[in-house]
């Protein structure tokens, strides 16, 4: 279980702190699947940052599975339970596939077990096991790969910062079916920072982020029917009687 308690951070704007998360609390129960959605600039990516330690809070505390992990870095965080996938994924010229699973499992994998992550996610793996991670993969493809190293992580928590950015709807389709068979897996929970109806509609619950600051969270029942109203950004402003007013 991921909880967040009273959350805050700030950057240094010449002479005053500006304030990107606002107090933010909510708890990620095991074996959930929760979406953060909320107009641009809200705080959204800072805050999935703040989760894997990529960036430290001012004040508050962030626990995992009751352990406090608020001063903790990537590494640490990483060892206790949480994979973290970036909007854009990271390209390694020289690494093989195959080789970039087995540093996600942390073990010899098989070239059976890489092959059962990467269909896993909807590519062929003979087509992709001896592919190098560069800029011969496309958009779509790095995302894919991506989520295998996550399955092959077999974390407690899995956090996506909108894994649909720069991917074809083909793509995101299929991703939709990943995120729907990860969420079967036992003791495993799903956090994604998204505005996507789609990935909206198949969490169990919803948390509004905007200017900083959590305005509503639920069930996807009571919260979904509300943002679909309008588009996610301006049904935000409008609900939440205020906008985004920093950048993620």
């Amino acid at each position: 279980m991921l909880e967040l308690k009273n959350v805050t951070f700030g950057v240094e704007d010449a002479d005053s702190t500006r304030e990107i998360i606002r107090g933010v609390s909510f708890v990620v129960p095991d074996e959930q699947f929760v979406v953060i959605t909320g107009p641009n600039g809200g705080g959204k990516s800072t805050l999935a940052r703040l989760i894997m330690g990529i960036e430290k809070p001012s004040s508050g505390q962030i626990l995992l599975d009751g352990q406090d992990v608020t001063e903790l870095g990537i590494t640490e965080r990483a060892r206790l339970g949480i994979s973290f996938a970036l909007q854009q994924p990271v390209r390694f010229k020289g690494i093989r596939v195959v080789d970039l699973l087995r540093l996600a499992a942390g073990r010899d994998l098989s070239v059976g077990d890489a092959c059962e992550y990467l269909s896993a996610v909807g590519l062929c793996a003979r087509d992709y096991i001896n592919r190098e991670v560069n800029a011969s993969l496309s958009g779509g493809e790095m995302k894919r790969i991506e989520i295998a190293t996550v399955l092959a992580r077999g974390t407690t928590l899995s956090v996506f910062d909108e894994p649909e950015a720069g991917i074809d709807l083909w793509s995101f389709q299929s991703l939709i079916q990943v995120f729907e068979n990860m969420q079967k897996r036992a003791h495993a929970s799903i956090l994604i920072i998204s505005h996507q109806e789609r990935i909206l509609n198949i969490a169990d619950t919803i948390i509004l982020l905007a200017d900083g600051q959590v305005r509503a969270q639920g069930g996807k029942d009571e919260i979904l029917p509300e943002l679909l109203k309008s588009t996610v950004p301006v049904t935000c402003n409008r609900i939440l009687e205020g906008g985004a007013a920093h950048a993620d």
